[in-house]
C-alpha cells in the first residue's frame, strides 16, 4: 500500500518556470534567480504560496522565470500592487523584484511609503546604477559625472544611497549583497523571508552591456578581501586578508584599524548588532565608501516592529465584531434602500 504521508521534496529547479530566460549572457540577474530558487527550496515553500511582483525593467522579468504566482505590473508601481496582494492574501509570501530606476525614480514615492508602512514583504533592488532595458541612461544611483546616453557630458546629480533611503523612511530591515556571492545572497534571502516586516535587499548587480564592471572594485578577487566587510550579527566587524583589519569607534567616527598595530586587539573591534533599535551605527555602516572604508555587506539592520498587515488584520477583525452587519451585501441591502428599474 502506498504511503500517502510521503511528501514530494522540491528542489531549486522545481521552482523554475518553462519560460526561456531572456537576460543577456553574463547578466547578474541569473545569480539572483538562482539564489531565489535555492531559498524557496530550502524553506520548502509550496509554489502556490509565493507571489513575485515586479514593475518594468530587465529585473522585472523575474515573475516569468519562477513557477509561482506573479504579476508583471507597470513602471514604478510594484510596491503598491504588492501591498494590495499581501493585504488581500495575508498568508501569501510576497516578493518584489525591481531595478534602481524602477524603484527609486518613477517608483520612489511608492518605495518610501512601502518602507514606512512595514508590510510583511521582501523587496529586491537590482542596483546596476544604469537603465538597462531602455539602453543605457543614467539612473538615480549612477555616480556623479557618469557619462551615459542621457548624460553625454556627465551626470550632475548625486546618487541615492539605497540604505540611507531605507533608514530615512523608518525602515527596519536592510541588507546589501553583490551578485557574485550567491551563497551570501541565499542566506540573506532566507533571513528576509523569516523576518516579519518589510525587508529591503540591495543587490549590487552587474549589467554587462551598459554598465559593465561598475562594482568591480568591490567584487573582484584581487580587491574583495580589503573592500568587503561582511557583517554578521553578534560577531566582530573584521575584514582584510586573514581578517587582519577591523572597525572601531574613534569619538563619534568609525575608523579602520589593523589588529596587532599600535596596541589594537580584537577587543577593540566593534561587534555588529543588527537588531539594535537605534539606527545610528547602521547608518554609519551604510554610508561607508571606498577607498577610505570597505563596503558593508550582509544584513545591516533587522529590528522587530509591528507590521502594517498585522495591524490591518486586527483592525478589520475588531470592526467586524462591532458591526451589526455580517458582510457588505447585508450592509448594502439594509436600511433605506431603493431599486432603480430600467
Amino acid at each position: 500500500m502506498e504511503d500517502s504521508s510521503v511528501q514530494c521534496v522540491l528542489k531549486p529547479k522545481d521552482y523554475a518556470s518553462d519560460q526561456e530566460v531572456k537576460w543577456c549572457p553574463g547578466c547578474g540577474d541569473y545569480a539572483i534567480l538562482n539564489a531565489m530558487q535555492r531559498t524557496l527550496a530550502e524553506l520548502q515553500i509550496p509554489k502556490e504560496q509565493v507571489a513575485i511582483i515586479s514593475g518594468i525593467g530587465c529585473s522585472s522579468r523575474f515573475p516569468y522565470y519562477l513557477d509561482t504566482f506573479g504579476f508583471h505590473t507597470i513602471h514604478g508601481r510594484a510596491a503598491a500592487i504588492a501591498t494590495g496582494v499581501k493585504l488581500a492574501n495575508p498568508d501569501l509570501r510576497v516578493w518584489i523584484a525591481s531595478g534602481d530606476g524602477d524603484s527609486l525614480a518613477i517608483g520612489g514615492n511608492h518605495f518610501i511609503h512601502a518602507v514606512r508602512r512595514n508590510t510583511d514583504m521582501n523587496l529586491l533592488v537590482f542596483n546596476n546604477e544604469i537603465y538597462g532595458l531602455t539602453k543605457g541612461q543614467y539612473s538615480p544611483t549612477s555616480e556623479r559625472g557618469k557619462i551615459t546616453k542621457s548624460s553625454p557630458h556627465g551626470s550632475l546629480e548625486a546618487p541615492f544611497n539605497i540604505g540611507e533611503m531605507v533608514l530615512g523612511a523608518q525602515g527596519q530591515f536592510f541588507a546589501r549583497v553583490p551578485d557574485t556571492d550567491v551563497k551570501l545572497m541565499t542566506q540573506i534571502f532566507l533571513e528576509a523571508e523569516k523576518y516579519k516586516g518589510f525587508a529591503v535587499i540591495e543587490i549590487l548587480q552587474n549589467c554587462v552591456i551598459f554598465n559593465d564592471k561598475t562594482h568591480t572594485e568591490i567584487t573582484s578577487k584581487e580587491t574583495k578581501a580589503n573592500n568587503q566587510l561582511i557583517l554578521e550579527h553578534g560577531k566582530p566587524m573584521l575584514f582584510g586578508e586573514n581578517n587582519s583589519k577591523g572597525l572601531r569607534l574613534n569619538g563619534l567616527q568609525l575608523e579602520v584599524v589593523t589588529i596587532g598595530e599600535n596596541g589594537v586587539s580584537i577587543n577593540d573591534i566593534l561587534v555588529h548588532d543588527a537588531e539594535c533599535k537605534s539606527n545610528i551605527l547602521h547608518q554609519m555602516l551604510i554610508q561607508m565608501q571606498l577607498p577610505e572604508f570597505p563596503i558593508a555587506l550582509g544584513v545591516i539592520r533587522k529590528n522587530a516592529e509591528h507590521t502594517y498587515d498585522e495591524l490591518f488584520g486586527k483592525q478589520i477583525t475588531n470592526e467586524k465584531e462591532k458591526s451589526k452587519y455580517k458582510d457588505l451585501d447585508e450592509f448594502f441591502t439594509h436600511g433605506n434602500v431603493f431599486t432603480v428599474n430600467e
